[in-house]
């Protein structure tokens, strides 16, 4: 190829490449220059004389840059088909490039740096030990050439380092021999980078203060950088004798280091991944070096130095890099030290926590987090909890936690030193507020721990903390609140320390009444802090909170002088009807509502927890609440209710049926009288008239002041609220005897648990007609005849409030409306929280039924066909947001708690019609999400905005995880382990998933889940959803159903004669999910599995699964046949279970999907060189192109 040829195409390619990288270009110009670059690329047989030319000095940065890519491009995608000598001319050229083809050290362009260490990499990659075994020795060579060279072997190091060991990015057998060969020279490279980075150091130390000498010490300083870099690639899995031989050597350079500004960050990383590692305790030993006094003294004055600097970002990183390290430290020495172990204590553990206390104490309130684990792993400690030096510190750390727990240093303000710093680490204040929550949460933990220790020194700052908050002035500062003026928001001085001591007291108090014995108590000073506690009185609703969260805690020194409990209760009492401008009409502040709320959650949680306590008051208690009830406007229905669920949770105590069963009559007998009346009768069974009476047809003219029928939806929601409170607080004694005696025992069952009858049931069920008669009303509501009959002020009043919008789609509610704003601004709002509670209360009470009446409830006459025919009724016009906390609330209880006597009368036939409804509805959902997806270049009409799609796909998804939960908990037993399912639902999508997936083997079918399957149209409906639901959009619930419940449902209808078409559809249908599922690690482990077991299984009795195989895009023919048989041939079954999963999971990776940046990208081929080692035996189907060259051990590049 002539000289003239090369040129000629150079100065097309410099001209192409110009306009490429021009902002002016015209958007056609470019793309067309793109283009001949690319081809140029693929196609152009002199692509090396080519780049190497670009590549020359005297060319711009950025046509250099081109030329080197083009090398790089050669070397990844053409290797394999290159003549040797070619490979030869081409790899001698680039160590020329780098021994004196780059601009030096400081002038150099950092992008060119780094594609010329890649493109020696992809060459050491391909070729490296077996033909190319001076590799090494080379690099050696050219780093003693000076610092430009040396600073590009530390980036080959690294490159090479992070491709092997970090990510992995090579064929396993080229892994292996790179890494083994690595090892095997790892005392020469760690000697060479340790002397590289000595060498550079010492002369930049020497050089740095004479200004003529400035670029030499620049580059030496350089090179430094790049040392430290690349050990920090090889610290992280090198054998730690590296890092600890020549008595610690690294270790103690890296401490010299700290206090050197422009190293001292990446020696304080390589210190931080050296201090970190796991492995051997015997090897982790001589890391205790560090707590020697040299060490000690380097990190803590380097630390002074750093915080002395004032806040300068870089050294702030430093700072955080030095607590890690630090926090590391504290973990190694928890793990070595042991009451069997030969570590001792540090001498010097007592200026390590000194150290430590200073980062808890930094104004940062990021440093102040970093160090809470730590604390709490030494509190734990067997040997270190017991050090006096430790015990000594937790005064203090309890009193560092006392300023840690004020909120302060949002990112938007100047009211403490923390705002600086957090400005460097929060983008708002809702992105520091969600932080200092879990902070603050994790304080707790530690704080308990360490009272664990000394009990009684928290308790004693807890209480001179809390009567300095009751004796010092209110300071509202600068903001007023909405509630009224001179009132404190959450910004407010005096309401961030009212809070943090609030916290305090709580942690420190519960966990003294765990920890000391009931005589150790210190009963008269908790006494002295409840009655000033009680005596103190405030306007102020935040305050107030406060001070309830305090009676609650102190609650417990009332059980050894029950005397007190009137004087708590009243101050309770007082606080329900706590309003800051009596006889207001405005509507309640969130805080004044928080107030009335909290107080009456106080008296339930006093009520539940200490009912034997309250007994002896019960008539005062019912007397109060009695008082509180006559006057109908005085409590909104919720506080109502709470109280009378306090009432009911004391009445427990009777242990007496007939005097509970009395008592709760006549606490119904308000309810049942509304109730029952013919009005309400006529309401609850008719839509329109029910839309007319709770005013949802009126045209409002004042939307906030004027809503005539609020009366009205106040009472329906009395009545459900009451009896949701009934059936959830009222039951029978614990224990068997006691049960008997108050004769709550009817008998027992053929299995022999007892038979119980709850006081409440005679009340709830006589309502029972009606609550189902309100919930098939309600349902109804959504017929669009129904939706037509809204009044235009409340056109809107069945759809989702914003808060459950915003909780759906992620968003953060701002911080001060959370206790500013009145709760419900407009009537149409109102309206929406009313139709959401009374809908989701409903479906509470069903829930709740059956656990609490139990076989009073299941055998209600015709209690399937009535729910069927209210609870399920309509259910085509109900919103997805309105299915999901029926399923949540009802179903899943309901069905969970039944006894398997009523799985035929009444399970089944609820179950049946459902499920058969649900696959439908979920199936049509996820087809329009899809065709959405396909349509999404045609964008859709604007009246369906896109966070209006966002919403609909994540209520699908939602509504989704919900189904597959409820049909896994009906059907799959898992052994040993609990179903904690709510708290997961709304889980991120992104939830952590583990690589290897195998179902649990205990996943077998419950009884519910057999009786299912035996109905065929269940079993059907079954089957096809989970099935179905592979190929969904939904990770977790994909994840969740493949390895839950696909198996065991599949598994239950083996025995019988399946249809050839339906097999085919199962085995496709988990291949399609492998098509939308296959990038996530954890679902294409769990679906390979199943595919594999499906195939296993259902093979030998049906070829049509061969068929579907053989429809697989790239299936390799004559390995499935070689699978096949040795699958029918059970003489052959000599295969470990793991080796044939691997050739089933290489037969099917045609249909395993890629994320979208993998799809399109061109695939990089490294061969397999001749074994190092031992001859390895081949695998299935081996790389027949492995040696074509037939170059064997015939060296490649020779020095």
């Amino acid at each position: 190829m002539s000289a003239e040829q090369v040129s000629g195409l150079c100065e097309q390619l410099v001209k192409a490449v110009t306009v490429i990288m021009d902002p002016a270009s015209t958007q056609r110009y470019r793309l067309e220059a793109l283009k001949f670059c690319e081809e140029f690329k693929e196609k152009c047989p002199i692509c090396v004389p080519c780049g190497l030319k670009l590549a020359e000095k005297t060319q711009t940065a950025i046509v250099r840059h081109f030329g080197l890519q083009i090398l790089e491009h050669v070397v990844k995608f053409r290797w394999n088909n290159m003549p040797r000598l070619e490979k030869v001319y081409l790899k001698n050229n680039v160590m020329g490039l780098i021994s004196n083809g780059t601009q030096s050290i400081l002038e150099e362009e950092s992008h060119i740096k780094d594609v010329l260490s890649r493109i020696v990499v992809e060459m050491i990659k391909r070729e490296w030990p077996q033909h190319w075994p001076d590799m090494l020795k080379e690099l050696d060579t050219l780093s003693k050439q000076g610092e430009t060279q040396t600073e590009l072997v530390m980036f080959i190091l690294l490159r090479l380092a992070e491709d092997v060991v970090t990510f992995q990015t090579l064929p396993t057998q080229r892994r292996r021999d790179i890494q083994q060969t690595l090892t095997q020279n790892m005392e020469k490279i760690f000697s060479f980078l340790l002397t590289t980075l000595q060498q550079n150091v010492n002369k930049y130390r020497r050089m740095k203060t004479d200004l003529a000498q400035e670029p030499k010490a620049q580059a030496n300083c350089r090179v430094g950088i790049a040392a430290l870099n690349t050990l920090a690639g090889y610290i992280d899995w090198v054998a730690l004798s590296h890092i600890t031989a020549d008595n610690c050597k690294l270790l103690e350079m890296l401490c010299l280091l700290l206090n050197e500004p422009e190293l001292q960050i990446g020696a304080a990383e390589c210190l931080l991944i050296a201090v970190s590692r796991k492995g051997k305790l015997e090897d982790r030993k001589p890391l205790m070096v560090l707590f020697g006094d040299v060490a000690m003294h380097y990190i803590l004055s380097a630390a002074q130095t750093a915080d002395e600097e004032g806040l300068v970002e870089k050294h702030y990183v430093f700072l955080k890099r030095l607590c890690q390290v630090l926090c590391a430290l504290g973990s190694q020495l928890c793990a070595l030290l042991g009451s069997d172990s030969d570590v001792e204590t540090p001498t010097n553990f007592g200026k390590y926590l000194d150290s430590f206390l200073a980062f808890t104490t930094h104004p940062s309130q990021f440093l102040r987090s970093s160090t809470q684990i730590t604390w709490g792993a030494l509190f734990r400690h067997e040997v270190l909890s017991r050090d006096p030096l430790l015990l000594a510190m937790i005064p203090k750390y309890l009193r560092a936690s006392m300023t840690n727990l004020v909120k302060v240093g949002f990112p938007s303000k100047t009211d403490s030193p923390s705002c600086e710093y957090s400005r460097f680490d929060f983008d708002s204040d809702e992105d520091f507020n969600a932080f200092f929550n879990s902070f603050r949460a994790q304080q707790g933990e530690v704080m308990r721990m360490a009272c664990r220790l000394d009990p009684r020194t928290g308790f004693q700052m807890a209480g001179e903390w809390l009567k300095y908050q009751l004796t010092a002035p209110v300071d509202t500062g600068p903001m007023n609140s909405k509630t009224g003026e001179g009132l404190c928001s959450i910004f407010s001085p005096s309401f961030v320390q009212w809070d943090a001591m609030t916290f305090f007291s709580e942690s420190v108090i519960s966990q003294m009444f765990r920890t000391l014995d009931k005589e150790e108590i210190p009963v008269n000073d908790g006494i002295d802090l409840l009655q000033l506690v009680l005596s103190f009185e405030t306007k102020d609703p935040l305050i107030l909170s406060c001070v309830l969260t305090n009676v609650s805690a102190l609650f417990p020194f009332v059980t050894y002088r029950p005397e007190y409990l009137p004087l708590v209760l009243s101050k309770l009492f007082a606080s329900v009807t706590f309003e800051v401008i009596e006889e207001s009409k405005a509507p309640r502040t969130r805080a004044v509502k928080n107030v009335r709320r909290h107080a009456c959650s106080s008296i339930i949680k006093m009520c539940r927890d200490y009912p034997e306590l309250v007994l002896p008051n019960f008539e005062m208690l019912y007397n109060h609440v009695k008082q509180l009830l006559s006057n109908e406007l005085l409590l909104t229905q919720m506080e109502k209710c709470a109280l009378m669920e306090a009432l009911v949770l004391v009445s427990n105590q009777f242990k007496d049926y007939e005097r509970q069963k009395a008592f709760l009559e006549e606490l119904m007998a308000p309810v049942a009288g509304l109730w029952l009346s013919p009005e309400m009768q006529r309401v609850l069974s008719d839509p329109e008239a029910f839309i007319s009476y709770v005013g949802a047809d009126n045209k409002i003219v004042d939307p906030v002041l004027e809503d005539p029928s609020g009366l009205n939806r106040s009472r329906i929601s009395f009545c459900v609220y009451t009896i949701l409170g009934v059936v959830k607080r009222a039951r029978w004694p614990a224990a068997t005897e006691e049960a008997k005696a108050g004769g709550f025992l009817l008998g027992y069952m053929p299995s022999g648990s007892p038979i119980y009858r709850n006081p409440c049931t005679e009340q709830v069920l006589k309502l029972l007609d009606n609550l189902l008669a309100l919930i098939r009303t309600h349902n109804n509501l959504y017929m669009p005849e129904m939706v037509a009959r809204l009044g235009e002020t409340f056109a809107k009043a069945l759809d989702m409030l914003e808060v459950e919008k915003n909780a759906i789609l992620g968003l953060p509610q701002p911080l001060l409306e959370l206790y500013d704003s009145p709760v419900y601004k407009t009537v149409l709002e109102r309206m929406q929280g009313f139709f959401c509670t009374l809908y989701d209360n409903c479906f509470h009470i069903l829930g709740n039924a059956g656990p609490s009446m139990q076989q009073d409830f299941y055998t209600v006459e015709g209690l399937a066909t009535q729910l069927l025919s209210s609870a399920f009724i309509n259910l085509n016009n109900i919103p997805d947001y309105r299915l999901r906390p029926m399923l949540r609330v009802f179903v899943k209880p309901l069905v969970l708690s039944c006894p398997s006597e009523y799985y035929e009368t009444l399970v089944c036939p609820m179950l049946g019609p459902l499920f058969t409804y649900l696959h439908m509805r979920l199936s049509q959902k996820w087809q329009v999400i899809n065709q959405r997806n396909m349509l999404c270049e045609d964008d859709a009409a604007d009246d369906n905005p896109e966070s209006q799609e966002m919403l609909e796909e994540q209520l699908v998804r939602l509504l989704t995880r919900e189904v597959m939960d409820l049909i896994t908990v009906c059907c799959v037993s898992k052994k040993g382990v609990e179903h904690n399912t709510t708290a997961a639902v709304d889980g991120d999508d992104d939830e952590a998933m583990a690589t290897e997936v195998t179902p649990p083997a205990s996943a077998e079918l419950t009884e519910l889940g057999k009786c299912l399957m035996k109905q065929e149209d269940v079993c059907t409906a079954l089957l096809i959803t989970a099935y179905a639901s592979l190929s969904w959009k939904d990770t977790l619930s994909c994840q969740r159903t493949t390895t839950q419940l696909c198996w065991p449902l599949l598994k239950q209808v083996l025995p019988g004669n399946l249809l050839p078409d339906a097999v085919s559809w199962f085995f496709t249908s988990v291949l399609k999910g492998l098509q939308t599922h296959g990038q996530h690690d954890g679902c294409m482990a769990a679906l390979v599995h199943l595919a594999f077991q499906i195939y296993e299984a259902l093979r030998p009795r049906y070829t049509e699964l061969k068929a579907v195989m053989e429809q697989i895009p790239d299936i390799q023919r004559d390995s499935l046949e070689q699978f096949d048989s040795k699958l029918l041939n059970p003489a052959l079954q000599k295969v470990a279970d793991k080796r044939r999963k691997d050739h089933f999971k290489r037969l099917i990776t045609g249909c395993i999907g890629k994320a979208l940046g993998e799809q399109f990208r061109k695939e990089v081929h490294i061969r397999n060189l001749p074994s190092l080692f031992k001859k390895v035996k081949p695998s299935l189907e081996t790389d027949v192109l492995e040696n074509e060259d037939g170059e064997g051990f015939t060296v490649l590049f020779e020095p």
